[in-house]
């Protein structure tokens, strides 16, 4: 399954934003560091050719750019980061916030 939004996610139902982001921070920490380098070549294969696009453009087009980068960079780069960390999701959370 593909989550856009981490509060969708069933491993971190019931916490506040604050938290559901601390625990995607440690998971994707916890990740290794061929799977970490993978990820920020995709983040780069996304800026690299918009921010060319921007630089050569002008006027109004600079802005449709920008539009599109503030678009596409999270839908594509959050659903692929929390489908890596997933795995470690459940015993972070209970390491962050135990049950009351």
């Amino acid at each position: 399954m593909i989550y856009f939004n981490s509060k969708n996610i069933p491993e971190l139902a019931g916490l506040n934003f604050a938290q559901r982001m601390d625990v995607v921070r440690q998971a994707a920490n916890l990740l290794p560091v061929p799977t970490k380098i993978t990820l920020n070549i995709i983040k780069l294969l996304i800026l690299t050719p918009l921010f060319l696009l921007m630089a050569r453009s002008s006027g109004w087009y600079i802005l449709g750019y920008a539009v599109l980068l503030v678009v596409l960079y999270p839908a594509i780069t959050r659903p692929l980061t929390f489908a890596l960390c997933r795995k470690h999701f459940a015993k972070i959370r209970q390491q962050l916030v135990p049950n009351p």
